[in-house]
């Protein structure tokens, strides 16, 4: 359920999106001229690319890999020193928890709740069993298989009794990816603007967050890659300019593997232990966080176009675009209102 389809987000940091007081910043004469700086990295079994603005080097390549660390140490499945991996192992019962790991803890609480379950990270058996996991197989599960794996699957199964986190039975094991990625971004971002920077944009594993302007006094302006025909072979890129928050994408035509004729997809039903049946091909979601819409974007491939729209139309700072497979089997597109506003030029 929780992984990414990989690169959908791109970005062009020199474009045309609106001009501002930057400029003014740069030539006042009391001030040292703003330069750009870029730090990139591997994390998480992907990467990160940062670009911010400021006069000083406010923030090193270092800082950012000793912050990830930590994060790793916290979170990550594939380190078998961290705290996620002591928890998974069958001998323990409760692991005491950090405050990274605490932060994503009770917000996948949360989302578990207003997703009616569909957000779940005890999801990780069933992730496994269909090959998506961090050990390969050797044949894809049959009904008998998906059922006993089921009964290992539940965050009713987790106990959170602050700072011990709690499993109700020794076959439990979780996986945060479905949103500590996007929790990490966060605190990058958090990070840059304790230290004074006011004009970056985050990017790790493919969702992003912004804020302010490049060197020209532009606003960000980022490309959302698209298929246009149900074979997925063609892409489009829609363009999107955002002053401030963060952009997820989930989507199936990417991560995939083939049962014989059949698309098996890496997005797995917590409730039903099999693939979710939706018309959804990929859906981009804004947020004020890249943690709720890191969240909320798997949520979302579960749905259909119209359920997605009704949800994001019943909360704030939160809107979407959707591409999706219509009754004829053609890719078609919908956003909510406000993302209409993003868009720096529609050509479809």
């Amino acid at each position: 359920m929780y992984f990414k389809s990989w690169i959908l987000l791109s970005i062009s940091l020199f474009s045309l999106c609106g001009i501002d007081a930057v400029r003014a910043e740069q030539t006042h004469y009391f001030l040292k001229p703003l330069r750009k700086i870029v730090l990139s990295g591997p994390a998480q079994g992907t990467s990160y690319h940062i670009t911010y603005f400021d006069q000083y080097e406010q923030v090193s390549k270092n800082d950012v890999d000793s912050v990830l660390k930590v994060i790793d140490l916290s979170m990550s499945i594939y380190n078998p020193l961290s705290t996620i991996s002591q928890f998974n192992q069958q001998e323990t019962s409760a692991v005491r928890l950090d405050q990274h790991f605490k932060n994503v803890v009770e917000a996948s609480f949360y989302y578990h709740q207003i997703t009616k379950g569909i957000f779940d990270i005890t999801v990780a058996p069933l992730v496994q069993l269909w090959g998506f996991g961090t050990k390969q197989i050797k044949h894809f599960p049959d009904s008998n298989e998906i059922s006993s794996t089921l009964s290992s699957v539940g965050m009713r199964k987790l106990i959170w009794e602050e700072p011990y986190l709690k499993k109700s039975q020794p076959s439990i094991s979780i996986d945060v990816n479905g949103i500590a990625q996007g929790y990490s971004v966060d605190v990058l971002a958090e990070f840059l603007e304790h230290r004074g920077v006011k004009n970056y944009i985050v990017e790790l594993g493919g969702e992003m967050r912004v804020k302010g302007k490049n060197l020209q006094g532009d606003f960000f302006k980022i490309g959302i890659e698209r298929p246009i025909s149900n074979h997925h072979q063609h892409l489009q890129t829609e363009v999107v300019c955002i002053q401030s928050g963060a952009l997820t994408t989930a989507g199936n035509f990417e991560k995939y593997m083939m049962n014989g004729k059949q698309k098996v997809s890496h997005h797995v039903n917590p409730l039903t232990g099999y693939m979710f049946s939706s018309p959804i091909v990929s859906v981009t979601v804004y947020a004020k966080t890249a943690m709720e819409a890191d969240a909320l974007d798997n949520y979302f491939m579960a749905l259909t176009p119209d359920e997605i729209l009704d949800f994001v139309k019943k909360r704030k700072n939160l809107e979407v675009y959707i591409i999706f497979n219509n009754e004829r089997g053609e890719i078609e597109e919908k956003y909510s209102k406000g993302f209409s506003d993003f868009f720096l030029k529609k050509t479809t």
